[in-house]
């Protein structure tokens, strides 16, 4: 009886650790519809790039559909500075759902 409690014990620990580790997961991408509107507003940087890189970029949607920037995943402030200047509070068509985290990589092309 007493190996049928551990067995079973084991069995719980195992079922929850794995559902546990299924909610940790991939953060949510974006649609196909959100990212083409990003590409849209950053369209071309005001500065040169120097070197190709990809930035990660973090963001939620407001109430109002706006954009937030939560995160411009880049060093360099001439970055940040652009594409918050270019997203932040921009209202989108149809935008994700609101308080949902999205990640999405944008890659900046050297001239």
């Amino acid at each position: 009886m007493r190996k049928f409690k551990l067995l079973a014990l084991a069995l719980v620990f195992g079922v929850f650790g794995m559902y546990a580790s299924n909610a940790i997961g991939e953060p949510n991408a974006p649609t196909k519809e959100i990212r083409n509107e990003i590409i849209k507003l950053l369209k071309t940087p005001d500065f040169v790039v120097e070197k190709d890189m990809t930035v990660i970029l973090k963001f939620t949607f407001s109430s109002e559909g706006e954009i937030v920037v939560l995160c411009p995943g880049c060093e360099d402030k001439e970055i940040v500075k652009y594409i918050r200047k270019n997203l932040n509070y921009k209202k989108f068509k149809n935008p994700g759902e609101r308080d949902k985290i999205y990640t999405i990589p944008l890659t900046l092309k050297a001239a």
